[in-house]
């Protein structure tokens, strides 16, 4: 998102996926204080907490009104890309009728109800034999904190670890309860087992029994070498997610991530309120540490005075190739974590414009459906977290890409999917899902170009690239951009890792090379500082907030233009025969040439 990319070191918010929101309730949620668990109210919880009736009753009208006079615009939708058609379909998603688009609620199953019929009204076909659906299993687990803890032991006793205010944990393994006791703690340095740079800080080790505790980010950050990983640009390796995926495959009992702002380019508070409450996450058999958690600097340097060990001093250690795992001697962990478990069900979206030459290849654009529900009636007089920002446009942007595609005069040569996900604001879990499960096979996935919030405002005379430096999509796009007299700008908070917060990630971390870019901030009308100022307004007052709706005033000219030029690079991809391939000191081109292979 460009009121992403654009903020300095600011604390985004995702809790749990990738991150437990987009793109993650991490950064905003300190400044705006929305914490994660909004993101499980739903439209029901405002009747259930008492929204007189008849309120309720007018409130509906409104909104059935208001997407009934969309809907007949949007049905005389035109094939080229129009602010109009865009405006319509943003107005449609974001109103009240959706209730926030909340997966597993009435309001998300009538999104997936209405983006299954727009595609099949734009003549998109289903992107499966199964139809335009992919069903998303999810989890819901809320940890019980009255039944649940977590100990560490040392040669003087107890260390005190307050939940919420010293550390903050939670299980992945879906089960009602786990518990280990008596693991040793060892210090590992970032946790990152990285090929291409010859790193491996879990050696050549049995870590069961274990409980590893590592730090943020990763040694390029550290170091700011531009030839170790990638430089002061994270890594996904840098991503706790990451980490955690790590731990699991290692397989000790317990994974711990000392938490420090400015490598994890948010504070404390990020952290205790993206990480308490439900937490959503898919059902799937990869392997998870029985615990996994944050703890605070502080703690973690009594931790390690505890065990005779200074925590600065092996930082600087663990900067450096060939860091061999340390010990920390006299340290135990125990843990017993108590979760009540709920098991629902979402949608994935697609459709597919077939190929004339080469069908079994495609080129995907993604773009995420859900937002956030809604709080109950005495939460406000607005109740509804609309996301028409976040993300109605971007949804609103494929299918507009979308019906472009299939009005063409001549089918393009190779397929083009159009698949917009669920369960994004959660953890990126539907785009997760499709990766693990995808419905063609993702060597058969030329390239993808992700949407993600797309800001209303003029039109600028550059792109952001979000992950600058990845892949050869971006002299693609440079192409495009090139004649109409814009430029690319790298991202200018590489260090924050925001290329790994959207659902784009979710298959580049499995091959597929994915395009994050969108409008730049140097507008046409008003210049940088109209850009910074909308983009900081958007990121105070409206984002995951019930502010983010639809006004009828936006300037849908940026919004149009960077269609444009997405549809643009998508229509010069699906007519070559171009397999455009991740840099050189990509993490993951060698799982990309793999995949291509194994033809």
């Amino acid at each position: 998102m460009r009121f992403l990319a654009a903020a300095s070191v600011l604390a985004i918010s995702l809790a749990a996926c990738g991150d437990q929101t987009d793109t993650e309730i991490e950064d905003t949620a300190a400044e705006t204080g929305e914490a994660a668990d909004s993101a499980e109210m739903n439209g029901d919880a405002m009747t259930e907490d008492g929204m007189a009736e008849e309120d309720m009753a007018a409130g509906e009208d409104d909104s059935e009104a208001i997407v009934q006079a969309a809907q007949a615009e949007v049905d005389n939708s035109v094939a080229e890309i129009t602010a109009e058609d865009v405006a319509n379909r943003i107005e449609i998603l974001a109103s009240d009728a959706f209730e926030g688009r909340a997966p597993a609620t009435p309001g998300g199953e009538r999104t997936v109800e209405w983006v299954t019929q727009e595609m099949q009204r734009i003549g998109l076909e289903p992107m499966s034999d199964a139809g335009y659906t992919q069903t998303v299993p999810l989890v819901e687990a809320t940890l019980d904190t009255a039944q649940s803890d977590f100990a560490i032991s040392g040669p003087d006793g107890d260390i005190s670890l307050q939940l919420g205010e010293d550390v903050v944990y939670w299980t992945k393994q879906m089960e009602n309860e786990v518990s280990f006791e008596d693991s040793e703690l060892v210090f590992i340095g970032y946790g990152s087992v990285a090929p291409e740079y010859d790193w491996n800080d879990y050696a050549d080790m049995d870590w069961s029994g274990k409980t590893v505790v590592m730090l943020v980010n990763d040694p390029g950050f550290a170091t700011e070498d531009p030839e170790l990983f990638n430089g002061r640009a994270m890594t996904y390796y840098g991503r706790w997610t990451y980490k955690f995926e790590e731990a699991g495959r290692q397989g000790p009992d317990a994974a711990i991530i000392i938490h420090e702002t400015e490598p994890a380019s948010y504070g404390w508070s990020v952290v205790r309120n993206s990480w308490t409450g439900p937490q959503l996450s898919l059902e799937t058999e990869d392997p998870k540490a029985k615990l996994e958690g944050w703890v605070t600097r502080e703690k973690a340097e009594e931790m390690f005075t505890a065990a005779g060990l200074d925590l600065e001093e092996l930082k600087e250690q663990a900067k450096e190739r060939g860091f061999a795992p340390v010990p920390m001697e006299g340290l135990t962990a125990s843990g017993t974590v108590v979760s009540d478990v709920k098991r629902s069900e979402s949608k994935n979206v697609g459709g597919v414009i077939r190929g004339s030459e080469r069908p079994d290849e495609y080129v995907l654009y993604t773009g995420h459906w859900d937002h956030l529900g809604a709080q109950p009636a005495d939460f406000g007089e607005d109740t509804i977290y609309n996301g028409a920002v976040d993300n109605a446009s971007g949804t609103a942007g494929i299918l507009e890409i979308g019906e472009k595609f299939a009005k063409r005069e001549t089918p393009p040569a190779r397929s083009v999917m159009i698949l917009a996900v669920t369960a994004e604001e959660s953890g990126l879990i539907g785009s997760d899902y499709f990766a693990q499960n995808p419905v063609v096979p993702l060597k058969d996935i030329v390239a993808g170009i992700n949407i993600d919030a797309m800001l209303p405002d003029s039109e600028s005379r550059d792109m952001v690239v979000i992950g600058y430096g990845s892949s050869e999509l971006e002299d693609m796009l440079a192409e495009v951009v090139e004649p109409m007299g814009k430029t690319l700008t790298p991202d200018p908070n590489a260090e924050a890792g925001y290329y790994y917060r959207s659902d784009h990630i979710s298959l580049a971390k499995r091959g597929v090379p994915m395009l994050y870019a969108e409008g730049g901030e140097d507008l046409i009308e008003g210049g940088t500082e109209a850009g910074e100022a909308a983009a900081a307004d958007y990121r105070a007052n409206a984002y995951h907030g019930v502010a983010d709706e639809y006004d009828d005033s936006w300037d849908m000219s940026g919004i149009v233009a960077d269609l444009k030029i997405l549809y643009q690079l998508g229509e010069n991809l699906a007519d070559s025969e171009s397999w455009p391939e991740w840099y050189d000191g990509s993490e993951f081109k060698a799982i990309r040439e793999e995949q291509r292979a194994s033809e």
